[in-house]
């Protein structure tokens, strides 16, 4: 695999590597289990009284816990597609499915002798089940090559564990039930037989072996770290519930069972904690994605030289606005402006000078666009466009002539203009209303762009003839053209000259 693939591959827990923090964590955790083992051993058959909540409880919690782990598991091998982790999760299933046969054959508990026909060896002996065959799973996960499997449905793999696992169970429970009495007795009342020693030291030995394949593999990834834990809390079980104690309700008994409820609950927190830290990382790539949307769209729609909307943002603005008037029937205005004798002015000041020009024009027209709606932007070149909905004729011509005043305010020098010593811009407005019933008049008379331009060309046609009759009439002004049903889509209006600043 290429370090590239490496980078991008998908995360889990089987292929995160633990962190030296993690290591000193799990190292601390069975520091503390191993001394508080010590201790306790040497007292594991002190006998105590028998609690009625305790069994149900610990049986509870741990179904629970082990229930909620096979179903993480189980959708990290839907992601991965990988089987190590699938076998792990039926291993996690297996152990809660037997041990809710196991509570619910327990004397005492739900009946004085259990349900499901149990007999005095049965508890026992789906003791010895549930812990022998858990590490069969840890023993098939640790053996697996571990790697993304190749694209395949993984429902079937799921479906295939789920299915193995209850069958597993199913037959262990029958075996402990039905077929109890061809198993050796390893139970004599709530004391342990003889047979207890060789039955109960094969079960350790395979958790033995689980912990020692897992310890093999280096470096550690997050989920093989807290499996050793998990792992050496077993052997700590079984020897304080089924070796160093004498039977029932004694300190061992009560010793190992806490054991396992904290075996039962590391991944499972450790799981949750990783969800948890890949959540807030979600949150901080979606808000880094959505800051960087923003500055994408704002790149993509502002003219970087005058800092105003460029050609394509106001495209977008007419088109959305053409429609909108279509639907409301509202008017809609634009202005065209062009800076007057603009070559000549880079001819004369250089590019730099020109450019600074052009950016104080377009900072002058986004101060004059300041309503809903209302648009400043470069069209091309020393062309600006301003758009205004819900404007008429009359006052798109009026806001025509601020902005020449205003431009001329800047007092620009421009010795080679034919109207001003100043820069003086000639503007150009065309307003368009009265649809739908213009839009089908227009229609009629042919003058709509064709069929494959939009509609809202017919306004820029307008705005720029009337830009065309400002220039031809002097520069220095504003011209204006309306469109109603019965007039002719280019008919300019009045055209306003400016007072020169010469």
């Amino acid at each position: 695999m290429t370090d590239t693939a490496i980078g991008e591959r998908t995360v889990f827990l089987w292929n995160l590597p633990a962190r030296p923090g993690e290591c000193r964590l799990a190292t601390a955790i069975l520091v503390a289990s191993s001394l508080a083992f010590l201790v306790l051993a040497p007292f594991a058959k002190q006998q105590l009284g028998p609690l009625p909540a305790f069994i149900p409880t610990y049986q509870s919690a741990l179904i629970i816990n082990d229930l909620i782990t096979a179903i993480f598991l189980l959708g990290q091998c839907q992601l991965s597609r990988s089987p190590a982790l699938g076998l792990l999760a039926g291993g996690y299933l297996f152990s809660a499915l037997i041990s809710a046969a196991h509570a619910l054959t327990f004397p005492g508990l739900f009946a004085p002798d259990g349900l499901l026909g149990a007999g005095p060896q049965t508890t026992a002996w789906l003791y010895m089940f549930w812990h022998g065959g858990f590490p069969l799973f840890v023993i098939a996960y640790a053996s697996q090559n571990f790697a993304e499997g190749p694209p395949r449905r993984s429902g079937v793999l799921i479906i295939a564990v789920a299915g193995f696992v209850i069958a597993a169970v199913g037959g262990a429970t029958l075996l402990a039930t039905l077929g109890q009495f061809v198993l050796p007795p390893i139970m004599v009342g709530n004391h342990y037989a003889p047979a207890m020693i060789g039955v109960v030291s094969g079960v350790w030995a395979l958790n033995a072996l689980a912990l020692y394949l897992l310890w093999r593999r280096r470096p550690y990834s997050v989920l093989d770290l807290w499996l050793i834990v998990v792992m050496c809390a077993w052997l700590f079980d079984i020897a304080m519930s089924a070796m160093f104690n004498a039977g029932r309700y004694d300190l061992g008994f009560y010793a190992g069972r806490i054991y396992g409820l904290l075996a039962a609950s590391f991944v499972l927190v450790v799981m949750l904690i990783q969800s948890g830290r890949l959540y807030v990382a979600l949150h901080h790539l979606r808000e880094g994605d959505r800051a960087k949307a923003a500055e994408l769209h704002r790149l993509s729609t502002v003219d970087p030289l005058t800092g105003i909307a460029n050609r394509r943002a106001f495209d977008e603005a007419l088109s959305r606005e053409w429609r909108r008037m279509m639907r409301h029937g509202s008017a809609l205005s634009l202005l065209m402006i062009d800076v007057d004798f603009f070559k000549r002015y880079n001819d004369a000041y250089g590019h730099v000078a020109g450019d600074q020009c052009l950016r104080a024009v377009g900072q002058v027209l986004a101060g004059k666009a300041r309503r809903a709606g209302e648009m400043a932007a470069r069209y091309g070149g020393e062309e600006f466009a301003v758009l205004l909905p819900h404007v008429d004729l009359a006052d798109a011509c009026k806001l025509g002539e601020v902005i020449c005043a205003a431009i001329r305010a800047q007092n620009i020098l421009h010795e080679r203009s034919d109207v001003a010593s100043c820069v003086t811009v000639s503007v150009g407005a065309g307003s368009i209303a009265d649809l739908p019933e213009l839009a089908a008049a227009l229609s009629r008379e042919g003058t709509l762009p064709s069929a494959s331009m939009p509609g809202a060309t017919v306004l820029v046609e307008m705005a720029d003839h009337a830009l065309y009759q400002a220039k031809i009439a002097g520069r220095n002004r504003v011209a204006g053209g309306a469109h109603d049903a019965l007039a002719a889509p280019a008919a300019p209006s009045a055209t306003r000259r400016m007072p020169s600043a010469a």
